[in-house]
């Protein structure tokens, strides 16, 4: 008589336990530690004392309504666009997903473990953005908190859209990267990262404001100066999202 054993699917403590092993990979790979906390603080503090003190609206600061939204901006593109698709990049090249996906374990968890990870380092690089400049240069919280929020939230969101997508045409954890980095550049130069959006032509300004890295940073600054949040940048937001899960969806490959 045989006896039919029924695979039990890993519970709570099996995500906790590859979050945990996630954040040591996190921890010992010392760019990708470094650079999504790094890279916005030294823009930071190259903008911070003479931002500080111009006034723009409601009380807050070109400090508070430009240069912070663009910080936390790169904080999350960097950790969604670069950092996250390498991981997967290396997992799938090294048969990890591949060799989880004949366990009880699925190789979901993993992205799920990863997108944890990546939430809350994406939170400690925007605590600490925040905190400098609240300490450092006087700056003042966002006129309305709770839209600051959702705008991160849903940001943070649109930014693991574009990695899933690096994620699932990278070969290697070399290309994600490099794909990767090609992605934030474009995105973060239409975006205003690398100065306002008015100096760009007409047609690329507006194309910017439509692409996650420039909505993200409109729609902060909204939040902060206590003024409306423009629908566009939220649907641009929503629309990476949904286009980035599908796209991705199609094309990664678990092995």
């Amino acid at each position: 008589m045989s006896v039919v054993v029924e695979a039990r699917r890993p519970g709570a403590r099996s995500l906790l336990t590859l979050i945990r092993c996630e954040a040591k990979m996190v921890a010992r790979d010392t760019a990708g530690l470094i650079v999504p906390l790094g890279l916005p603080l030294l823009i930071l503090f190259s903008s911070g004392f003479s931002a500080s003190d111009h006034v723009v609206v409601n009380g807050r600061t070109a400090l508070d309504v430009f240069v912070l939204p663009l910080v936390l901006t790169m904080v999350m593109a960097v950790i969604g666009i670069v950092n996250m698709p390498s991981f997967l990049a290396y997992y799938r090249r090294s048969g990890i997903l591949r060799r989880l996906g004949v366990t009880p374990a699925s190789p979901f968890m993993v992205l799920a473990a990863q997108a944890i990870v990546g939430i809350l380092q994406a939170a400690i690089g925007i605590a600490i953005a925040v905190a400098v400049a609240f300490l450092a240069f006087g700056g003042n919280p966002p006129a309305d908190t709770g839209t600051a929020l959702g705008v991160v939230a849903l940001a943070m969101a649109a930014m693991y859209a574009v990695g899933m997508i690096v994620a699932a045409v990278a070969p290697t954890p070399n290309s994600a990267v490099a794909i990767g980095l090609i992605a934030f550049f474009i995105l973060g130069a239409l975006g205003g990262m690398f100065g306002g959006r008015d100096g760009l032509p007409e047609p690329l300004a507006e194309i910017g404001g439509w692409l996650p890295f420039g909505a993200t940073v409109d729609a902060l600054s909204s939040a902060w100066a206590g003024t409306a949040v423009d629908g566009v940048h939220l649907l641009s937001l929503a629309g990476t999202v949904i286009v980035g899960t599908v796209v991705a969806s199609l094309l990664f490959r678990w092995e």
